[in-house]
């Protein structure tokens, strides 16, 4: 049997600047229809940027929908065109305001496949250099660093509950511990 479910139509629920929603029905692999509602997510990237072998660059930052104030590795959304290393590279300027010579694609992680399609692009960014941090006028940040042995204790004491900073933590000690 196949897992599959076939779209028949879909219709826009709502259109906004960053998300979509969607409500399609849909053939079931028995052959029986129901609808799927969802949101469309243009992807993101997120950053390890390594100012050293062991220590990383974080950020605080207020998330609106959850209501309170998140440690997370800088990330954002990929631009309509934009390739997947840009925006990671845009990214940690805009956000930290450094560049990286050295770029390592970990992976991708899909954060809520029950509800979305986003996807999220990993890298650890390396060699960095500092220049000017660049914020969108809407974006409020805490720039600190920790090793990533210290990263991975606020992990485990609770501290570090962003999906996507979770997933990028855990890959890297993987690599890290390899190489």
């Amino acid at each position: 049997m196949t897992l599959t479910e076939t779209k028949i139509d879909s219709q826009t629920v709502f259109r906004g600047r960053l998300l979509h929603v969607c409500k399609d029905r849909v053939r079931l692999p028995n052959g029986k229809e129901t609808t799927r509602e969802f949101i469309i997510h243009p992807g993101a990237v997120v950053v390890l940027p390594f100012l050293d072998d062991k220590t990383l660059i974080f950020e605080r930052q207020f998330r609106y929908p959850a209501g309170k104030i998140f440690i997370e590795l800088p990330a954002g959304k990929i631009d309509p065109g934009e390739e997947i290393a840009a925006t990671g590279r845009r990214e940690l300027l805009e956000e930290t305001g450094y560049i990286a010579e050295s770029w390592d694609y970990l992976g991708k992680s899909f954060p809520g496949i029950g509800y979305t399609n986003e996807v999220i692009h990993i890298y650890i960014a390396k060699n960095l250099r500092l220049l000017k941090q660049s914020c969108d006028a809407d974006e409020f940040l805490e720039i600190f660093s920790c090793t990533l042995e210290e990263a991975l204790a606020m992990l485990d004491r609770g501290e570090i509950v962003d999906a996507k900073t979770q997933v990028a933590l855990l890959l890297a000690e993987r690599k890290l511990r390899k190489t």
